[in-house]
């Protein structure tokens, strides 16, 4: 039985779990060839935090059957009409200004993504690059302070 000290010590390491904004390149990363779960992502991400914003960006081609499946997940989805990087970047930043926001966390294996990491990290949040090979950017590793090989 735990001890009124461990209870509280618990309740205090839950309040000071960093918050994550989780931003998922989808036609980069979910592809059938390469079987990403993203309860596997979330899992590996909640050693770090908590997951405020999971949401996944697509372009129009994706079908019903994928958006239904990312939305069982529990991501929020947004479809946009043109290139998915711009507007991952633009919602990344948006929760670099977030003072809810600690950890920007991409799952992608694009090296477009460098600047956005590097521009969190600037302005004092933590980062995260989820990823795998083949193609698994170097650059975009080694802007991440934290890197998590799906295969691993």
């Amino acid at each position: 039985m735990a001890s009124f000290f461990d209870k509280m010590k618990e309740a205090l390491n839950k309040e000071h779990k960093k918050n994550i904004a989780c931003f998922v390149d989808g036609p980069n990363i979910l592809r059938k060839e390469l079987g990403v779960d993203l309860d596997k992502v979330k899992k590996k991400l909640s050693k770090y935090g908590q997951i405020k914003i999971a949401r996944v960006l697509l372009d129009q081609y994706a079908s019903d059957k994928l958006i239904e499946a990312v939305t069982n997940q529990g991501f929020d989805v947004t479809i946009v009409p043109s290139d998915v990087d711009v507007a991952l970047a633009v919602e990344a930043s948006e929760a670099i200004f977030n003072d809810t926001i600690d950890v920007i966390a991409v799952v992608s294996r694009d090296s477009d993504f460098k600047p956005l990491l590097a521009k969190a990290k600037e302005h004092g949040k933590e980062t995260i690059v989820v990823g795998l090979e083949p193609d698994f950017s170097t650059a975009l590793r080694n802007t991440a302070d934290v890197v998590i090989d799906l295969r691993e």
